[in-house]
């Protein structure tokens, strides 16, 4: 069986690259050893504050800093991206801002404490297997 994909339309277009970026992502991630990962699809929410956001939990903010520079140069080598933002270097929640994509990197407790992704109860969440 073939699927047909119009690529002609700007918005599959993008989902594909975005899906793609995604799946790189999360591999930087759990090469890092980091869990409870979890991506938010805001691509339908009118005024959300991008297309995806992925979250993820690490044990220190050694791990932190491992899994945002393990992300940061695979997509950069792998796909020529460069982050538009970078916050929170050595603290318990560091953002990797790609502006349609933005990665949250938190320890456990911190992500406990914020939970930011109950904050969108009208958004499709996925979560990734550790």
């Amino acid at each position: 069986m073939f699927v047909t994909i119009n690529l002609k339309n700007n918005n599959t277009i993008r989902s594909i690259e975005k899906n793609k970026n995604i799946t790189l992502i999360v591999e930087g991630i759990k090469d890092k050893k980091g869990k409870d990962i979890i991506t938010l699809d805001f691509q339908n929410n009118a005024n959300s504050p991008c297309l995806f956001f992925v979250i993820c939990s690490a044990q220190s903010k050694t791990q932190i800093n491992a899994i945002a520079n393990n992300i940061e140069d695979l997509l950069l080598k792998q796909l020529n991206i460069k982050k538009w933002k970078d916050e929170g270097r050595g603290s318990n929640w560091r953002l990797l801002d790609y502006v349609d994509i933005v990665i949250h990197i938190l320890k456990a407790e911190t992500r406990q404490h914020y939970q930011i992704e109950d904050l969108w109860g009208d958004t499709i969440i996925k979560k990734y297997k550790n």
